[in-house]
């Protein structure tokens, strides 16, 4: 279940499958940490592991983590000053005008139905999300999209294009009346940092493998 793509003895670079939870506080469900603290521990290292950064459930995806608590402090402060590299491959429904762009609005989260919405700026307990879209290519009614997150809220992909009318493939929970037979077309393809030892800038990139990126 585990893939993998680099280690050293300060981070751990791996793959996310869709439908596994990055962390969760639910007894006998497998996630991503859990899963490595024991890839850790079968190793005979210490079981520590840093969460840097998360992606949501139904997402696959590229992420870091720490193996120290060095590192974590290192790359936890690249994700706060925004020098934290992250870029996703979304497919939507529609052919989003203009072809690229910025979208910008105001989420509220609720967390008792783990759902976001955009709501009026100066809505109390909102806050500012701001993202850049390009088109990559199009196909009747569905367009894969390159997006470069600049703030990262609950569900902000999600929320954000299903507001303007083009909720992602797949997407029972933003999605409205679309169908939902797909897996979520979202991706975490690309991360880039400095090393937290090194401090050379390195990238780490994936191809999405789900369902909902391959356009007919």
């Amino acid at each position: 279940m585990l893939e993998i793509i680099f280690e050293d003895p300060f981070i751990i670079v791996c793959k996310k499958p869709p439908g596994i939870p990055t962390q969760t506080p639910k007894p006998g469900v497998s996630d991503m940490v859990s899963l490595l603290k024991t890839y850790r521990v079968s190793n005979k290292e210490e079981p520590y592991l840093g969460l840097i950064h998360r992606l949501d459930q139904p997402v696959e995806g590229i992420m870091v983590f720490a193996k120290d608590k060095k590192s974590a402090a290192s790359l936890s402060l690249q994700i706060q000053d925004g020098t934290f590299e992250k870029y996703y491959y979304a497919m939507v429904h529609g052919i989003v005008d203009p072809l690229s762009g910025t979208l910008k609005h105001y989420l509220l989260r609720d967390g008792k139905n783990n759902i976001s919405k955009v709501v009026p700026k100066g809505t109390p307990k909102s806050k500012h999300a701001k993202l850049f879209y390009e088109t990559v290519t199009s196909h009747k009614d569905r367009s894969l999209l390159r997006i470069e997150l600049d703030t990262g809220r609950h569900h902000q992909i999600r929320v954000q294009f299903s507001n303007i009318g083009h909720p992602l493939i797949g997407d029972k929970k933003y999605g409205h009346n679309t169908p939902g037979y797909l897996p979520l077309g979202l991706c975490s393809y690309h991360i880039g940092f400095r090393h937290p030892a090194t401090g050379e800038k390195v990238i780490y990139e994936i191809v999405p493998e789900g369902k909902a990126f391959s356009i007919p």
